[in-house]
């Protein structure tokens, strides 16, 4: 536990709180109280046993742990546990095991509670300083299990040396019985205290805690503080810190020397101090690559600078008054409180008037240099150490300072400097030191902080500054009156609600928040400040997006706050390095126009068009998404008053928004990464201006925009994979946009040479070696407007279709094969339907089955490569297509949606939401419902459309959860039971029941089991289920998808005895069909399939008849399998089976058999096994099978 002193102030607002400190906030009590005693009191019984003490440390742990963000709820509860504790320690009869696990848990409290409250109840009467340091001087220093015990013996022993009697008083008779004098009890605590200041573990900060207690005693420092001090100096002096171990020495010392020149009087240690400042000066701490020494001697530094100093507080700093609200919300002694602190003209003079020591200069100097450190621990124990050292320095003097900090915040400076800078005002400023009359310097510089940020590389620095300006705008809404800060009131509410919406770093965007709250309160004189605050609270700001969307559009619509928020997006954000950050600041402007149509208009927009032609990529980026959010919220304004949007904007921003696209293509900036964020943009730009009806029609800059879009088409596989995805997206919706605009010859006609083009270059496409041109290709058709459609749909539907079953067999293209799919149904919800049209225009009845027949087909899908089942893409793609179409047919002419179609549809949707990949399960299983429970429109000819009704009621289209194996499975299996679904449903359960997945199988084969106990004594429903089984077999015999998993669900519903009544019946035709089957499965080359081929022999031994002979045959076969692994799985599952059906051979030559299978190594070479396996067979009344010969050609 680190014995820092406690930070009076925070940097802001810490961000991302977790839930586990939000629930501990709102803790009342200790309520583990009870429990906690209980704990407590067993420790005598678990000390010895390993497992059971560290499980109740656990779980003291867990119970203290959820105190640390209230520690105080602990207090009246502390007094009984210490004492319990002590009990177990203090006691003569406690072994060491048990008294060490007593300071465990008292190490524990102390960390929780914080030990500069929790040592304040240690016993600390004259009778416990000998105890404690004759268990102390027992410890062994090298023994890491037992720290805790070191650790709060020393902060024990740091208590009892406060009590107030000399300590030669303890030591009585030094002179032992052989004439050896005795080491005083002085000598021995300071010779305990030295050597665990040079340990390497935590009991190093105890000690420096028992320093400061001890060498503060008037009688030790009187004979031991010249002796300590020379001590800790020669140590410093001659410790390298460049090894570990002299780190922590140095760590020692230095804590140890800080705490004395803490806790230590003035007149005692000034005449020290002078040395010290010279042995650190020669050190050079603030030149080691330690963190933690830099801070120490940061921390010496100021503790040696008020030892210099005088202590006083300075008259002239300023004072507020009280600092509580309810007092200032009360006239009169708010009156009595000013005319209390208004210092005495005279009195302030005789202050002012005395030396200042030299070596202060170097001690500021120190402390300055300190604010520029690179690790943030430092440049905050400089902050706090300026602001105590210039309390104590004269006005003028003090003035100095603040001006050497205000230095720090120069842009010559680094961003640590910045931060430092900020900690330092903010210290400044909370003890009133800074003074209203430096507030016209302090306060722009404080502005520029709060939006500090420079680039490093591919991200930027400065968040750490930006979140330091936020504290100290809040310490000065508590350190000065409203009408001191009244004249800057309006920059500093822009720049902090600037900060709360628009900064990237939710720790930051929080403490704005939290300042300007503060501001709010105690100020009260921000605009429209509650108001804010209700929408833009610290919890509210936590969602980037939804400050950039909806916050900043609350917080714009308050004049005060409009172009300030503004102009900070184009100065600020348009050239951010975060694309992410580009894109929003864009939105944000779109959604901000409406509060200033004509700033934008007339000012922004002439400010953002050089920019989306200039060098700077970001800012180029920034500029053209800007440009186009921008001019279509204006076109959106100009509908509602009437006017067009060239009408809004300057005749030269029409002409630079023309010739933007020229001139990115003639600097080549299309290419490269940066063709990367150009693409998107400028297809963000074709869009948008498309969608605002500029009037570019038949100009060349519209070739320009569409052989942009069709060479992007054609190059996408040139396109870094993370690219890829974002820019075929944008460049098909600008492509819409464009054509939706542009290409008409009038209104719901196509331009026909334009359609002819497009049409036939992206059918085209379709057939291209590269997958992205072909997904391009695909989703460009699939966004045409009707009129562009029109005529060729047959040639669209028939390219698409194409694609979709070529690449199918061939298994590549996957991608392009669901986009293909997407595109049928974007393609038929634009045309439409019409039942007796031309299938060249319209979705009709004599193209309906073609498309069904197309996405009916995808949903078989399975293509398989490196990176999984890709082919789920396309079966969900086509799940997607299915219902739209299916929707849109039965909303305008159902009557060509045809029986056989909405079975099929139903059937594939019930197999697919049968299967094992939870998300596609899902995904059917939902448009299945909505299928079955749409009204409007209502879906014809559903098959069993009321039992369905029964099995999926209206509730469960929310209630049911298809992800959850638990839940889907329980409805699904239901359907086995419907005669039209049970073959489909069974084919998508075989995979489920047959799968790796453990929730999965689980569920899946228990409600298929409780299915089957339903109708295991139902002759013909198991009949029936035996049919589809078999059918799916059968269907799927080559496919080892389907077919293995198959055997392992067969397996198990043989080990089930779900076919118990077949067995009953010689030679039943189920038997026979499966093992038929089997056969043909045995010669397959999987292992895993093999195995499970095996097992359903082995199940199937139970049949009556001839077949119990074919089954043992085929075993014995695969007893001489080429693959070592199958032999002996087979003699293995044998064994197990011939134990398990004891009818299936005769008992005389059972144990004869079962020892040939147990005792052979069947893994040995097939000319060894052979005999064995004969010998079988001649036991077992099986002919021996006969080695065919290969014939050769």
């Amino acid at each position: 536990m680190a014995l820092s002193d406690k930070d009076n102030g925070c940097t802001g607002g810490e961000g991302g709180e977790s839930d586990a400190i939000v629930n501990t906030c709102v803790l009342d009590g200790f309520s583990e109280s009870r429990e906690i005693r209980a704990i407590i009191s067993t420790l005598p019984q678990v000390h010895g046993d390993t497992l059971q003490s560290e499980s109740t440390i656990q779980r003291f742990l867990v119970i203290m742990n959820r105190y640390l963000e209230q520690p105080n709820l602990l207090d009246p509860h502390l007094e009984w546990m210490l004492s319990m504790l002590l009990e177990f320690v203090r006691s003569d009869t406690s072994p060491p095991s048990l008294v060490h696990l007593g300071f465990k848990y008292l190490y524990i409290i102390c960390k929780v509670r914080g030990y500069k409250i929790f040592m304040q109840l240690l016993p600390h009467e004259v009778a416990d300083v000998h105890p404690v340091l004759d268990l102390l001087s027992r410890q062994d220093p090298n023994d890491t299990e037992t720290w805790e015990t070191r650790f709060m013996l020393l902060l024990w022993l740091s208590m009892t040396c406060l009590i107030p009697f000399d300590l030669y008083r303890l030591d009585g008779d030094l002179e032992a019985d052989s004439g050896k004098a005795r080491e005083s009890t002085m000598d021995r605590i300071l010779a305990i205290a030295k050597a665990y200041l040079l340990v390497k573990d935590s009991p190093r900060d105890a000690a420096s805690v028992l320093i400061s207690k001890f060498m503060t005693r008037p009688d030790v420092k009187q004979k031991c503080l010249g002796d300590f001090l020379d001590w800790s100096l020669s140590t410093i002096s001659e410790t390298d810190d460049q090894s570990m171990k002299g780190i922590m020495v140095l760590d020692g010392a230095l804590q140890s020397l800080a705490k004395l020149f803490k806790h230590g009087k003035r007149e005692d240690l000034l005449q020290y101090a002078p040395t010290i400042q010279q042995c650190l000066e020669k050190k050079r701490l603030s030149e080691s690559s330690q963190a933690t020494l830099r801070k120490l001697g940061v921390k010496m530094i100021q503790r040696l600078g008020l030892t210099f100093l005088k202590p006083r507080l300075a008259a002239w700093r300023y004072q507020r008054g009280s600092r509580s609200l309810a007092a200032n919300l009360s006239m009169a002694q708010s009156a009595a409180v000013t005319a209390a602190v208004t210092p005495d003209v005279e009195t302030q003079e005789q202050e002012e008037d005395y030396d200042i020591p030299e070596e202060v200069e170097t001690v500021i100097e120190n402390l300055l240099a300190g604010l520029k450190d690179k690790e943030t621990i430092v440049r905050w124990s400089a902050a706090k150490g300026i602001g105590r050292v210039t309390g104590r320095l004269p006005k003028e003097l003090a003035d100095e300072v603040v001006g050497s900090v205000l230095d720090c915040l120069s842009f010559q400076e680094t961003d640590n400097a910045w931060h430092g800078g900020c900690l330092a005002l903010a210290e400044l400023g909370r003890r009133g030191l800074l003074l209203p009359s430096r507030l016209a310097d302090v306060v722009p510089l404080i502005i520029k902080s709060l939006t500090y940020e420079e680039k490093r590389g591919a991200c930027s620095v400065g968040a750490n500054v930006r979140d330091a300006a936020c504290y100290v705008c809040w310490s000065f809404a508590r350190a000065y009156e409203p009408k001191e800060l009244e004249p800057f009131v309006s920059q500093i509410s822009s720049a902090l609600l600037i900060a709360n919406v628009f900064d990237r770093n939710v720790n930051c965007r929080r403490a704005a928040s939290a300042a300007f709250q503060e501001n709010v309160g105690r100020q009260g004189t921000f605009p429209h400040g509650i108001d804010i605050l209700t929408e833009a609270d610290y919890y509210a700001v936590g969602n980037l997006n939804k400050c950039y969307m909806s916050i900043s559009v609350y917080v714009a619509s308050f004049p005060e706050y409009t172009k300030d928020m503004i102009d900070h997006l184009i100065a600020m954000k348009i050239n951010h390095w975060d694309s992410a950050i580009r894109e929003l600041s864009a939105k944000a402007l779109h959604n901000l126009t409406p509060q200033a149509p004509e700033y934008m208009a007339a000012t922004v927009l002439p400010q953002l068009l050089p920019m989306a032609v200039g060098f700077d990529l970001q800012g180029r980026h920034g500029a053209i998404l800007a440009c186009a959010e921008i001019m279509h919220a204006l076109y959106k304004l100009g509908l509602q008053t009437n006017r067009i949007v060239v009408d809004m904007i300057s005749p030269e921003c029409v002409d630079a928004l023309k010739n933007i696209h020229q001139a990115l293509h003639d600097r080549k900036q299309y290419r490269g990464f940066g063709g990367e964020l150009m693409r998107p943009a400028m297809f963000s730009l074709i869009e948008k201006l498309s969608l605002s009806k500029m009037p570019f029609k038949n100009e060349p800059v519209i070739a320009g925009w569409q052989s942009l879009i069709d060479d992007t088409i054609k190059t996408l596989h040139f396109i870094s994979s993370g690219a890829k995805d974002g820019i075929m997206t944008a460049a098909v919706q600008a492509l819409s946009a464009l054509c939706e605009e542009h290409y008409q010859a009038e209104p719901g006609k196509a331009d026909t040479q334009m359609q002819d083009v497009l049409v036939s270059q992206y059918i085209e496409g379709l057939k291209s070696p590269q997958m992205l041109t072909r997904c391009g290709s695909a989703l460009a058709l699939g966004c045409l407007p009707k009129f562009m459609i029109h005529g060729k749909l047959t040639q669209i539907l028939e390219g698409l279709q194409q694609m979709c079953t070529v690449s199918q067999k061939k298994g590549d293209f996957t991608e392009a094969r669901r986009d293909a799919v997407k595109a049928i149904s974007q393609v038929c919800a634009k045309v439409g339907v019409s039942a007796h049209s031309s299938p060249d225009s319209f979705l009709c009845s004599e193209n309906v089955a073609e498309v069904y027949g197309t996405l009916l087909h995808s949903m078989n899908d399975y293509t398989t490569d490196s990176r999984g089942d890709v082919g789920a893409w396309v079966r969900e793609a086509a799940m997607t297509s299915l219902m739209d179409v299916t929707f849109l047919v039965a909303g305008s002419a159902p009557e060509i949606l045809s029986p056989d179609l909405v079975k099929c549809t139903m059937c594939c949707l019930a197999q697919q939401a049968a299967e094992k990949i939870d998300r596609y399960r899902a995904h059917a299983g939902n448009i299945l419902l909505r299928l079955l429970h749409s009204t409007d429109p209502a879906v014809p000819h559903i098959p069993h459309k009321e039992e369905l009704l029964s099995i999926f009621p209206a509730e469960t289209l929310i209630s049911l959860n298809w992800n959850a194996p638990s839940q889907a499975y329980k409805y699904i299996t239901q359907l086995l039971r419907l005669p039209q679904y049970q073959h489909h449903t069974l084919l998508g359960l075989t995979v489920s029941v047959g799968g790796i997945t453990e929730s999965t199988v689980h569920f899946s084969s228990q409600w298929l089991f409780d299915y089957l106990r339903v109708i295991q004594r139902d002759n013909a429903a198991l009949s029936e289920f035996g049919d589809s089984l078999l059918s799916v077999f059968r269907d799927n015999l080559k496919n080892d998808r389907v077919s293995t998993p198959f055997l392992k669900m067969l397996n198990q519903m043989l080990a089930n005895s779900c076919f118990e009544i077949f067995t009953t019946q010689e030679n039943h035709p189920f038997c026979v069909d499966v093992l038929t089957l089997c056969k043909e499965s045995k010669r397959a080359k999987d292992v895993s399939k093999l195995q499970a081929c095996i097992s359903v022999f082995c199940g199937l031994i139970q049949f009556q008849g001839e077949v119990r002979k074919k089954v043992l045959s085929q075993l014995l076969m695969l007893l001489c399998h080429p693959f070592p692994v199958i032999r002996k799985s087979t003699a293995s599952q044998m064994y197990e089976m011939l134990l398990f059906y004891d009818d299936v051979i005769d008992p005389e030559v059972l144990d004869d058999v079962t020892t040939l299978l147990s005792d052979t190594n069947w893994e040995s070479d097939l000319a060894t096994v052979r005999p064995h396996r004969n010998q079988l067979c001649d036991l077992l009344g099986v002919s021996r099978p006969q080695v065919v010969a290969k014939v050769t050609t």
